[in-house]
């Protein structure tokens, strides 16, 4: 739990509220009589209060100092969906919000949005779309912010250290276009939106105690590969530092040049990351999530998240294979970012 202390010493210095999506499901229960028992924030659950109850109760979980709220029988809804009508400014009519706001994905969203909550933690049976939908919708993108992506914190004891990478990203975005507005001109270029992602996979790393050396990743290092994603994630780098001029960052790089010392000598021995990276930003999902996989089952770590990035409230999503623990840590990391 060492990476946990700074989000322990913030929930003990303000204690948070958080809304569990799905307040049925055994493993969401177990992992808020933990967390309430050892007094580390305020739990909402959302669904029927008898259900819950009754899947408490069958499980042997102590809920009674969480709050239930059903949206059939909330008694703010009307306040409620005409917040979110205003906020979706004439997307969706209020009855359209009042419909949406049945399904508990949007409901607990829509109450980190009023202040109800501080956070919000879904996914353990929802899909990562349904979570960050409603989020886009509601919580939408902070200033400056273009685009949600995620990371994974990925800890482990090694030889009596500890040692802690970030990985980017590896569950939000698909891939990396050119945006253009209806005229045809690009507003934001695939080469930008990487960037962004690198930049907010470093902040995330920083705030779980790593000094973020950030390796922008391909099958090629300084040009010695051509095609495929080579020349976004060199592009990237240059634009990074263009909205961080104080991030260390470079790229693109093979990854035995991101971490190894000896091969770094070799490739690009003036680099200041290069051999020593601890930050990682895959230009594609798909090795993104190969790549933090490995590292999880092969290498050892144990991973968090995804961390969503870019929204102007923590809301994060489970994998629907979690299990208690990983919901009870990850619920200290999402209103711990609060």
């Amino acid at each position: 739990m060492a990476m946990f202390d700074k989000l322990l010493a913030n929930l003990k210095a303000s204690k948070k509220t958080i809304v569990f999506t799905e307040g049925t499901d055994a493993r969401i229960l177990s992992a808020t009589d933990r967390l309430l028992r050892e007094d580390l924030m305020g739990v909402i659950l959302c669904g029927n209060a008898d259900e819950v109850a009754k899947a408490a109760a069958e499980g042997g979980f102590d809920i009674s100092k969480a709050t239930i709220l059903d949206p059939e029988t909330y008694a703010e809804m009307d306040s409620l969906a005409a917040q979110m009508s205003e906020l979706r400014k004439g997307k969706m009519t209020e009855d359209e919000c009042r419909t949406a706001l049945m399904k508990s994905n949007y409901f607990g969203t829509m109450l980190v949005k009023a202040g109800k909550a501080d956070a919000l933690l879904g996914g353990a049976t929802y899909s990562t779309a349904d979570t960050v939908r409603p989020a886009l919708q509601i919580i939408k993108t902070k200033k400056g912010s273009n685009l949600v992506s995620s990371s994974f914190i990925l800890f482990r004891e090694k030889d009596g250290q500890n040692e802690t990478i970030a990985m980017g990203d590896c569950a939000i975005n698909l891939g990396y276009t050119d945006r253009v507005d209806k005229e045809g001109n690009v507003v934001l270029t695939a080469a930008q939106q990487l960037a962004e992602v690198a930049v907010e996979t470093a902040r995330t790393a920083a705030f779980f105690g790593i000094d973020p050396k950030v390796a922008v990743l391909s099958f090629s290092t300084y040009g010695s590969g051509k095609g495929g994603t080579v020349q976004l994630s060199h592009d990237a780098v240059i634009e990074a530092r263009k909205i961080d001029p104080e991030l260390v960052i470079d790229g693109e790089f093979q990854f035995d040049a991101a971490v190894s010392t000896e091969v770094a000598k070799t490739k690009c021995p003036d680099s200041k990351v290069a051999g020593q990276a601890n930050t990682f930003i895959f230009p594609l999902i798909e090795a993104g999530n190969i790549g933090y996989k490995i590292a999880q089952r092969l290498g050892g770590y144990e991973a968090y998240g995804p961390i969503l990035q870019g929204l102007n409230a923590p809301i994060n999503d489970l994998s629907r294979g979690c299990n208690a623990d990983e919901v009870y840590k990850m619920a200290i990391i999402t209103a711990g970012m609060a």
